[in-house]
């Protein structure tokens, strides 16, 4: 038994010499990693959908990361801002957010979708079955938003409508953060709601039809809705897909092998990547924070309308 120790306690030292020093020196200031994502559906489904890429990251990196799920965008901002979430699934807004105030985050890919763009729209949705035919037709009345912190669901519907004339706080006669995408949605068919915010990547990929194939969205009798219940009365320009973002201040060497394991993995783990966009996605891209200046711009512009208000 003693001899068998001595053999396992040799083998591990000299895997420990085979590692180059600074895997071992971040290894052992980082043996455990956490992965923070936002909230964009409910929390055990974004649990189910991130989960795999838990498992892989820990994989690839040689230590376990720890999937956390969020309570609002806020929390993955302020959970790095601790220091406390090392990699973060962020909207596009809320990591421009996270920039504007002081957190040293660095975007390393963003998920390209089905018809080869790295990104998406905001869009107001009715019901198909309303009166509503445009936005001139919602004055006075209820909007559902997702959070203060999203792209699709705050920031860029307040920023393309105030161009197109129409003061969100002003023009609507209620507007109310739903929490979550699917929450957005969910106020609209059951009638809380006489429009919702929402992202739209394709015509075959919305927060709609995600929501559609769980099962998720049904009319008062019962039956099923499809994208087709919905009718989209505005649409934004072209948003940036939001990044996953490593903390600024981890090692170098730890930083790039985050970014390779995240490369790698569509072909590694086609699994892991088809399950964050059930299959619709077909790739990921890297990023620098130059891709997210324009949504900078985007707040800062929506930040000061709110001062004069």
């Amino acid at each position: 038994m003693l001899a068998r120790r001595t053999l396992a306690g040799a083998l591990a030292a000299l895997w420990c010499l085979a590692l180059p020093a600074s895997a071992q020196e971040w290894k052992s200031k980082y043996p455990e990693l956490s992965l923070g994502v936002i909230p964009a559906e409910n929390a055990s489904g974004t649990a189910d959908r991130y989960a795999p890429l838990a498992a892989y990251l820990s994989k690839q990196l040689g230590v376990p990361v720890k999937l956390r799920v969020a309570n609002d965008y806020a929390a993955v901002i302020e959970g790095q801002r601790a220091g406390n979430i090392h990699i973060g699934f962020y909207g596009p807004a809320a990591f421009a957010r996270a920039v504007m105030t002081g957190v040293k985050a660095e975007p390393v890919v963003n998920q390209t979708h089905g018809n080869g763009a790295s990104g998406y729209y905001s869009v107001i949705y009715v019901r198909a079955d309303s009166p509503y035919k445009t936005v001139e037709d919602l004055k006075g009345k209820n909007l559902a938003l997702v959070d203060p912190n999203s792209a699709s669901g705050n920031q860029a519907p307040r920023f393309f409508l105030n161009k197109a004339g129409y003061d969100v706080d002003k023009f609507f006669g209620r507007t109310v953060y739903a929490g979550s995408h699917e929450n957005a949605v969910l106020a609209l068919t059951q009638g809380t709601a006489d429009a919702a915010a929402n992202l739209w990547n394709t015509d075959t990929d919305t927060m709609v039809t995600r929501m559609a194939a769980k099962g998720m969205l049904k009319k008062p009798d019962g039956t099923p809705m499809q994208q087709s219940d919905f009718r989209v009365v505005f649409r934004s320009d072209f948003l940036p897909e939001g990044p996953f973002a490593v903390l600024a201040s981890l090692p170098d060497d730890l930083k790039a092998k985050i970014r390779q394991a995240f490369l790698d993995l569509p072909k590694d783990d086609k699994a892991a990547f088809d399950r964050l966009s059930d299959g619709k996605d077909t790739g990921l891209n890297p990023v620098t924070l130059k891709d997210f200046e324009p949504m900078i711009d985007m707040l800062r512009f929506n930040d000061a309308q709110r001062r004069k208000s």
